[in-house]
This record gives C-alpha cells, structure tokens and sequence, in this order.
C-alpha cells in the first residue's frame, strides 16, 4: 500500500491570482512574439537543428517526454503550418504536442506547439498551432554547452542518503542520474487542447530528490509567460526528460506536480543567498534511465559539434523579427516599421546581442548565480585521435574530422526505386537526399550498413551493393528471412520516397585494386549479390581479355536472383562471362563434389581468384576444394554475414566504461541501458574504431581488459580471438564496469 506523501502538508498555490501575485504577468512584447506558423527563419533553424525536446500523450492519457531527432533537419516542414518527424515508442502520441529545438552552442531555443495530425509507423506529422523563440537562461544556467566533467562511475559505493524504499527514484541509476543533471525538459498540458514543453536548467541538479517519489524542481525568475504554472493549475500530470552532458543517456519521469511557496523548502534551494520565488513539487509515479539514439547519434557535447555564428540565424534576431510581425497586427504594440527599421540598420544585429547577452547575466547575478559570461555560441577545441592503424585501411567507414567539425558516417537517403528482383528479393535504389545527390563509391564486393526506424527504434542490417560503384544511386537487394525485422520491413513496408540511412562502405571481400585476368565466382541464394556488383564492375571497364565464371545455387527457377539480366550479360559478352545454374531443386544441393567438376572443367589460371559468399557448408566445401586443387589462400576469399546488431541479454543499470590504448588513458564514458559500447564511446568523443556496426566486419575489434559483456551472436570473431579476450564494440553491452584496450590487434 502506498504511503501517504510526507510533502503534502505544504502550502501549495491553486489560483492564477496566487501565481500571478509572485510571478506576475509577462510583458506584451513577450506575447506578441508568438507565431502562428514557421516562417523562413524557424525553418532555416529546423534545417540546422539536430534535437529537440518533445510531450506528448499517448491515447490512455501517460504523459511522455524525450528527445528525438538525429541529425540536422530531421524535422522535415512540409507548409508553413505542417513537420512530420520521427518519433520513437513507446508510446502513439495523440492530440497536443509541443517541442523546443536545440542548436549546440547556442542558448535560445525555439519552441513550437501543435496537435498530432496523422502517424504512419514512427513518422509523426503535427499542425503547428505557434511558435516562439525562448530565452537562454535555462541553457545558461545549466551550463549545457561548457565541455562536460569526466563521467563518474554509474554505480555509487554508498547509497544517496535519505533515499530507501521502493519508490520510482530508488530504480538503478535514477538518484545518481538526476544528481548530475543541471537541465531538462518539462512537458504540461491544459484543459482546453494546448500542451508546452519548456526548458529547466540550473547549477548542477536541476531537479532536488526529497525521497523516493518526491522531487522538487525550483522555479527561478524568466520572462513571466510562466505556461508551466498555468498549465498545472488545471492538470497536474507532467513529465520530463533530463539530460546529463557527456552522456548520451535520458532520464525520463512522469508524474503529478504542484506548485509551492514554502519558504523552509524554497531556502534549501537558494544561491548565495538567493531561493526561487516558487517550486514545483513532482509526485513520481516512473522514473527510468535509457539509451537515447537522438542524443547519441547528434554528439551534443562532441568537440567541434556547436554551431558558428553564421551557421544559424541569430535566434534573438529572430525573435525581433516575430515581434514586429506581432505588432503588425496587433493594436496597441510598439510600431511595426520602426522595428523593423531599427533591426535593418548595419550591426545592430551584434549590438542587440551583445545588449542582450549583458542582460542575461545581470539577470543571472541578480538570482544569484556566478558571474559567468554566457557561453551561448562558444566552440571546444582538440579531438581525440582515431588509432594510427585506420590510415591504411580500405574501408571508408567510422568518423572523419573535417575543419574541426564531426561528421557523421550515416548518410541519409531516400528509396528511389523498388524493384522486384523475384518473389523473396527485392532491389532498393537509393539516393541521396536533396537536389545534388553525390556518388557512391565504394569496391565491389562491399556492403554498407542500411538503419531504419522499425518500431520506434533504429534497426541496422548489412547489405552487399549490387550496383557498380560511382554512381549517384546505390542498389542492395534485399532476400527475406522468416522473422527478419530488416527483410520483412524492406519487403511490407517500405516505400518508394521513405527515408532511411546508410553507413558504409565496409569490408575486406572485394574484388583487388588491380584485378586479375580471371576471376571464379561461387554463389548461392542472394550471396550472389556481391558477385553481382563484381560482374558489372568488370564487364563495364573490363579490357575485354578477362575471364569470369559464376556458379550460382537457387532453389528454383523463379527464385534466381538477376536471372534475366545474367542471361543478357553472358549473350552480349561470350568469353568474358559464363553462368552456371544450379537448381537444388533439380539437381540436388551443390557440395563439393559438385564445385570440383564445375572447377577442374573451367581449368583456370593459375593467377585467378576465388570468392565464395552463401551458407557456411558451401563456403567449407569450395574452400576444401580449393586447398586440395592447391589454391594459395592469398587468392581465395570469402564473405561471411551475421544477423545484425540485436542485442540479446542487456543491462538494465549504466555502467562506466574506460577506454585506454597501449595502457594509456584515453577517456572513460557511462554506458546507458541498452546501449553498446560503441554507440556510449562515440557519443563521448572517443576515438572508437568501427566500420560496419552490425559485427560483421570486425574493425571494432577490442580487448576486454575487465568486467563483464554480454556479446551478440553470431559475429564474425574467431575462436582464437575471443579465447584472447577480445569483444566487438558494436554488438556488446557492459554486465558491470569494463576497461577497454583500442589498441589495434
């Protein structure tokens, strides 16, 4: 049975009047920046923005907050008044929605609100109600964009005093979570359909744990809009998700507030002196840490992440330009023409916000803050290294640096074509986004890692191009598995325009720099897609003395993958190319008695290469064959696939991971629940290596120096290396505090 809460004797404010009283009333100008659709500057910045916070609700009324997004522009404006975006479970939001969008580095936000408009799968498309540019206090009190402290380990020696129980706070890692927390976002939601999702930051716990249910966030001085307060006043439920800078982690919390004055709390919580003239008091019902893909994936605190100033429009410039279009249209508002006059005059942009930025720190003095100038579009330097090994590799995958910026290795396309290959395959053709889509070069033979958003939650599988290299758009085929989310997705679901991404090239199968006269092709099911790739690589640009012979295994007649165009490609180029099918069916399944006749009749030279790519008892008996005709290996390769990035058994408690190379320190990173080591490092900024991410290629090969990892299966490491204590980055989760060696092996 639950206890009664031992904070409810507090007086508590019911009454606008009582709100108003403290809090007073906002000033006109402040109302009078508020939109009713994005114009060219909100949409310039969602073009720029790589997250923001958004509330919502599901049908059955659970308030939700988290932050979603990825990259910039992932909020896609369809009209003036429409954005569709991602939104991952749990959850199908309903009705209001709001949201503020984050530009790293800089301090104002921009908010907007609307109402759900339709949801296909994770696309969400929302009718913008208003939008308005929020100050930068929240984000400077919380210091959000400073270079964060080095992460302490998840889990603390002692337990926090005066937290016991079983309440929501006391779940693993939550108290320790919130202690480290300066910031979050606050969703609350009125009786009439509005809904407001409003920053909250302060010196370092942005929200106070009164015991195991109760929080308590103080409620400092602002702009007096105070949509918070108003909102609580006619429902209680909220929620929020708080960040912790440096990891990529949320904590997300969802309960009942209210507001108080007490004076005995409000003094526990004053600076230099100095309490808030409110606090909202937060009666926990959920409290839980997990791995976020949005704030993982957009490096918020990578160096070299914020934005320059000429990246984004000045968002206070911004805001002037709404004021005066408010006032257009409002009576009684300071004239529109001079306010548009006096932001037209050459500097006063700078001068506003050297004005302004002047503001924000009295205001913070005046609070009782530090005096701390405001960092609101400050720039960290210096980069951790990627280890010296990746300069010679041939995979293009991992991160680059390019003028001190990260860049990511995921690339955004969209299905240009589906083409029905036979009844099980399908070909995706892919270009990139926008109206200069580049090339996509890579050697045939690779594959590149496709993620989609399946379910709320990104899904990456590996996939062989089947394309030539160097062009615009890039073709993988797609065979479905019985009970593959990736295959099933590409085959139901799917559709040409949709988005997803692509990470890639990667992997050693491929054919040489320098190609041999002949090469020996063994296939079966859609491993003949490399070969594909390989095929009209060489039959584009071939000399026309080379040689290339397929055997190829299918089921049946109607599932021969590229049946047609092998047959036109073996009619138009006699003596160059030569195809040999192989129908189980038929003929029964291929083994090895069957490649060594195919082998010894073709008589190849003694310089061709081999390679192979199907089921492993293939791949076996050609490789068996091989070494008894004496093929040196050197000439012989193979490709081998796992199922993917699933992760089986997973924490449920962030454990810190330390990074260290050759023994050297080079950085520590909490690992959130259901993350793996590679996705925590990269959102650290640490020189991880890593190519393919789905643990076939082996390039995030490290040692496990301690702890605990709980490692997906299959992938592509040996016996041999795991008996040496060596994991895959990409495809582990941490059972307890682990050290790592990048070392390259």
């Amino acid at each position: 049975m639950r206890q009664a809460n031992p904070w409810s004797a507090l007086r508590r404010l019911t009454t606008e009047a009582e709100v108003e009283a403290t809090v007073g009333r906002p000033a006109s100008v402040i109302m009078l920046k508020q939109i009713s659709a994005l114009d060219e500057g909100c949409r310039t910045v969602l073009a720029g923005c790589p997250i923001a916070a958004v509330g919502y609700r599901d049908a059955d009324g659970t308030s939700r907050t988290t932050f979603v997004g990825s990259t910039p522009g992932f909020a896609r404006v369809h009209s003036p008044t429409r954005l569709s975006f991602a939104l991952p479970g749990p959850g199908d939001p309903h009705g209001p929605i709001s949201f503020f969008f984050l530009l790293p580095g800089v301090g104002e936000v921009l908010r907007v609100n609307g109402s759900v408009a339709a949801r296909q799968g994770a696309e969400t498309t929302v009718d913008i109600r208003e939008a308005y540019v929020h100050c930068a206090q929240a984000v400077l009190r919380s210091r959000l964009w400073q270079p964060p402290s080095p992460p302490s380990p998840a889990a603390p020696a002692e337990p926090v005093a005066g937290i016991t129980g079983d309440g929501p706070l006391c779940r693993p890692g939550v108290v320790e979570f919130l202690a480290a927390a300066p910031f979050l976002a606050l969703s609350t939601w009125d009786n009439s359909g509005g809904s407001d999702t409003s920053p909250r930051g302060d010196r370092q716990a942005v929200a106070r744990v009164l015991d195991g249910r109760t929080l308590v966030v103080p409620d400092r001085k602002g702009n007096k809009r105070a949509d918070t307060l108003h909102n609580l006043l006619r429902d209680d439920r909220l929620s929020f998700a708080a960040l912790v800078p440096g990891r990529s982690g949320v904590l997300q919390v969802r309960g009942r507030g209210a507001i108080t004055d007490d004076p005995a709390l409000l003094e526990t919580m004053a600076l230099r002196g100095m309490p808030p003239h409110l606090a909202l008091l937060i009666d926990v019902e959920h409290a839980e840490v997990t791995g976020n893909d949005a704030v993982a994936r957009s490096r918020l605190w990578t160096p070299g992440a914020h934005l320059g100033r000429d990246t984004v429009p000045d968002l206070m410039a911004l805001g002037g330009e709404h004021l005066a279009a408010g006032s257009a249209a409002a009576e009684g508002g300071p004239p529109a023409f001079l306010l548009r006059a006096v932001g037209a005059i050459p500097g006063m942009t700078r001068l506003l916000r050297l004005v302004i930025d002047r503001l924000y720190r009295s205001g913070l003095r005046k609070e009782g803050y530090e005096d701390d100038a405001p960092a609101t579009r400050g720039r960290h330097r210096g980069f951790p290294r990627r280890r010296p090994a990746d300069a010679g590799r041939p995979v293009t995958g991992g991160r680059t640096v390019t003028g001190g910026r990260v860049e990511d290795p995921l690339r955004e396309v969209r299905v240009a074509e589906m083409r029905g290959e036979t009844p099980s395959a399908v070909t995706l053709v892919l270009e990139d986004l926008g109206g200069n889509p580049g090339s996509f070069d890579f050697r045939p033979g690779q594959f590149f890692t496709l993620v989609a958003d399946i379910g709320g939650r990104p899904v990456r599988r590996a996939y062989s191009a089947s394309s030539a290299p160097g062009s615009p758009r890039l073709e993988v085929t797609v065979k479905r598995v019985e009970g593959g989310r990736f295959s099933t997705h590409a085959h139901q679901s799917l559709r040409v325009g949709d988005r997803i991404a692509v990470r890639g090239p990667s992997g050693s199968f491929h054919a040489e720099p320098q190609p041999p006269d002949e090469i020996v092709l063994v296939a079966a099911g859609s491993g003949v897609t490399p070969m594909m790739s390989m095929i009209r690589t060489r039959l584009a640009v071939g000399s026309g003395r080379d040689r290339i012979a397929l055997l190829y295994s299918s089921r049946t007649t109607q599932e021969v993958i590229f049946a047609e165009e092998l047959t036109r490609l073996a009619k138009d180029n006699p003596g160059r190319l030569s195809v040999t099918h192989v129908l189980t069916h038929r003929d029964g399944r291929l083994d090895a008695v069957g490649v060594r006749r195919w082998i010894t009749g073709l008589s190849p030279a003694p310089g061709a290469h081999y390679y192979t790519c199907g089921p492993v008892p293939l791949m076996d008996a050609v490789q068996d064959v091989l070494t008894g005709l004496g093929v040196p290996a050197e000439l012989v390769h193979h490709e081998r696939y796992t199922s993917g990035a699933d992760t089986g058994t997973v924490g449920t408690v962030p454990q810190e991971m330390v990074v260290e190379e050759d023994g050297r320190p080079v950085g520590t990173a909490v690992v959130e629940p259901g993350q793996t080591l590679l996705d925590a490092g990269l959102a650290a900024g640490l020189p991880m290596p890593y190519s393919c991410t789905v643990g076939n290629c082996g390039d995030c090969m490290v040692r496990l120096r301690a702890g605990g990892v709980t490692l997906n299966e299959p992938n592509c490491l040996t016996p041999r290396q795991k008996a040496d204590g060596y994991v895959l980055a990409c495809v582990s989760c941490p059972l307890s505090k682990v050290t790592l060696d990048i070392t390259d092996p």
